[in-house]
């Protein structure tokens, strides 16, 4: 079960992440300025924004191995077509399609571990399992610049495919007793305050990851001379760095029975760090290359934290709408961000730009500090 939820969310965060990977390939191939390039990683955000609680309420009402195994493989449909698209417009479109599908796993891959693993093995089990997204931008920084524009979104979708038949032969509900009674319903799940804190908070630390993870590339690439293979291999470290701390968060949350209190700390780590990767912008290529992979893997590090808090806070009976719930609002928060960064670094500097982004983590730490969970 873990593995299939794992391999299903890779799949998807390999197009997530792998759309930065192409980033000056997508650039040259349809003639984009800066802004239009973080628009079209974009897509994938904002079609999973307008889809992602639709999918956790069906998870609760159908299960989880129809609602992944279904989206995933409209999404891989998607993004063959994406292979042909002819112009911006189109790939846009293809790619919110792609994302409005793929974002089934984020529910339901969640919504299964939270069902198969008791309280205090669910850290654990919920940062494995959150570790499918740094290895998803793994295989695509280490795979897609090998590759031509066409071949890499046809990779992706041979991917997402591959996760929709492992997930349909693999995953099932569990019968048993409920270890959290809540009641079911969208409007309970809407009405939760604690719930609104942690998506905004959880928000604010997507800011500095999608910073690092989304521009990162394009910064090396551009800047400091990187070539596309070199400038991959950063983020690919990036990557790396985000498992171990991903799966040593989450049994760190297991021994200490909180989820909210390591969040905070990441939190804190995040925003030194990548304050500190701003600083060697300048520097020799070692401590730019040791700046960024730091502070992108603790800019990574937050989510399976968040997400297993999301999920026991809402309990079992609502543990799809609370994660759709969650997750659609991170999707709001990477809708905009991607085009907003991409501004202010083009009216301003890229130093501004992951300066700015450093602070965000920060505001997410003022928030939870009033959390339990």
């Amino acid at each position: 079960m873990l593995a299939a939820g794992t391999a299903a969310q890779t799949s998807y965060s390999a197009v997530l992440i792998g759309l930065p990977v192409m980033g000056p390939a997508l650039r040259d191939r349809y003639g984009l300025s800066l802004v239009q390039v973080g628009v079209v990683f974009d897509s994938v955000w904002v079609g999973g924004m307008l889809t992602l609680l639709l999918w956790g309420l069906l998870a609760d009402r159908t299960g989880e191995r129809l609602v992944l195994s279904s989206g995933l493989a409209c999404c891989a449909v998607a993004l063959v077509g994406a292979a042909y698209a002819p112009g911006f417009a189109s790939l846009f479109g293809l790619l919110g399609l792609a994302g409005a599908a793929g974002a089934s796993v984020n529910a339901a891959s969640g919504r299964a571990v939270m069902i198969w693993f008791p309280a205090n093995e669910r850290g654990l089990a919920l940062g494995v399992r959150q570790t499918a997204i740094p290895l998803g931008g793994l295989i695509a920084a280490l795979v897609l610049p090998a590759v031509s524009l066409r071949a890499a979104f046809l990779l992706l979708a041979g991917l997402s495919l591959a996760g929709a038949a492992f997930g349909a032969a693999v995953i099932r509900e569990r019968e048993g007793a409920e270890d959290v009674l809540e009641p079911r319903g969208l409007g309970v799940t809407l009405r939760d305050e604690r719930l609104w804190r942690l998506c905004v908070g959880s928000s604010f630390y997507l800011v500095a990851q999608l910073a690092v993870t989304g521009f990162v590339v394009l910064f090396l690439h551009d800047e400091r001379g990187f070539s596309l293979g070199a400038a991959a291999a950063v983020l690919a470290g990036v990557q790396v760095l985000a498992v171990a701390l991903r799966i040593g968060g989450g049994r760190w949350s297991d021994i200490v029975g909180s989820r909210v209190r390591p969040l905070r700390l990441v939190g804190l780590a995040s925003s030194a760090t990548l304050g500190l990767a701003t600083v060697l912008l300048g520097a020799p290529r070692v401590l730019l290359v040791a700046g960024f992979v730091l502070a992108g893997g603790f800019a990574m590090a937050w989510n399976g934290l968040s997400f297993t808090a999301a999920a026991e806070l809402a309990g079992r009976a609502r543990s799809g709408a609370a994660l759709g719930m969650q997750q659609t609002a991170l999707a709001a928060a990477g809708a905009l961000v991607p085009p907003a960064f991409a501004a202010v670094v083009a009216a301003t500097s890229w130093r501004v730009g992951f300066a700015l982004a450093a602070a965000f983590p920060l505001a997410g730490v003022q928030l939870l500090r009033s959390l339990r969970a």
